[in-house]
């Protein structure tokens, strides 16, 4: 178990980081192992080695910002990494740091991200590599390993710090904490992600049930941080707790956001709001309905114009 990093440095991780590494690993691991349609055609035998080859782990850069004691973590691209020899393509590696600042100028490199379920020795040979780059590149590694018990993301961010183990100055991975960080575009795109139909084409009553899933368990959720609030405001009233008026201005302006529902004013809107919503529906349905009957109107027309024509040229035969 890695040790807790002491620097005080706060991080913030985007998801389009996230995105991009897991894109990055599920693309190497199906060029490495294809799936079996694509692999029938050849001999059962070298399927079965295709699919039980080892996950690949992937390497890139991660970039973003630096301000204060704050560091940012926007984006990330890939690198071209030779595990025999140990080995990064500083020149692939430039060329993309050049391309990077012609569109983002303010980012810059922050350090490198893997996959694997924990902090490997070799991956100290990647981390002195960019030293020359930032001389204090942090460590983004990705769990791809599916958990269904766990309940945080399978992400952890390292810091590199020196310590004297036996004697000898060495440098070590520090675990560190890191708080999700996004803007509006990245919300709609995980929003998007979130809601795409599964490849399986699963019915429509399990997306509903997966939505309704969702719901449920955002409600849970808030229910259990209110429950917490609450519990704690009444601690602070019987005087258990020691009174911090800066968390009951938080608190009062959080709930000063919420609608009183039990104020006329609200019940008036509400009512007004409900009535119009009503009248367009009804609105729509008769312009519905006047739509339906002019179509039956024009139908029958037609065909007692037709019946007459028929009619008159049998009279005069």
């Amino acid at each position: 178990m890695a040790p807790s990093s002491s620097s005080g440095l706060t991080f913030k991780l985007h998801p389009l980081v996230i995105v991009n590494i897991s894109d990055h690993y599920t693309r190497v691991k199906t060029q490495l192992n294809p799936p079996p349609s694509v692999c029938s055609s050849g001999n059962g035998s070298n399927n079965g080695e295709a699919m039980l080859q080892e996950s690949p782990r992937v390497y890139g850069c991660v970039i973003g910002v630096q301000k204060g004691r704050t560091v940012e973590i926007f984006n990330s691209f890939e690198l071209l990494y030779d595990p025999s020899s140990q080995t990064l393509d500083r020149p692939f590696l430039e060329k993309k740091q050049e391309l990077y600042k012609k569109v983002f100028p303010e980012f810059y490199i922050l350090g490198w991200y893997s996959t694997g379920s924990d902090a490997e020795e070799s991956d100290m040979h990647i981390h002195k590599a960019l030293m020359d780059i930032n001389e204090s590149p942090v460590y983004v590694l990705l769990n791809p390993a599916i958990n269904h018990a766990q309940k945080d993301l399978p992400v952890t961010i390292y810091e590199s710090e020196l310590h004297v183990i036996d004697g000898i100055p060495q440098l070590i991975f520090a675990l560190t904490s890191y708080t999700i960080e996004t803007v509006e575009a990245e919300r709609i795109s995980v929003d998007h992600v979130a809601h795409l139909k599964p490849s399986d084409g699963g019915s429509a009553a399990t997306q509903l049930a997966a939505h309704l899933t969702g719901i449920h368990s955002a409600i849970k959720m808030l229910n259990s941080r209110i429950r917490v609030l609450y519990q704690y405001l009444a601690a602070m009233q019987k005087g258990d707790i020691p009174c911090e008026n800066s968390l009951l201005r938080q608190v009062s302006s959080l709930l000063r956001r919420l609608p009183a529902m039990e104020s006329e004013r609200f019940q008036d809107n509400f009512l007004m709001e409900y009535n119009d919503k009503l009248l367009i529906t009804y609105l729509a349905m008769i312009t519905n309905c006047s739509s339906t009957m002019n179509e039956m109107v024009d139908k029958f027309n037609t065909a007692y114009e037709r019946n007459t024509r028929r009619g008159g040229r049998t009279a005069f035969m």
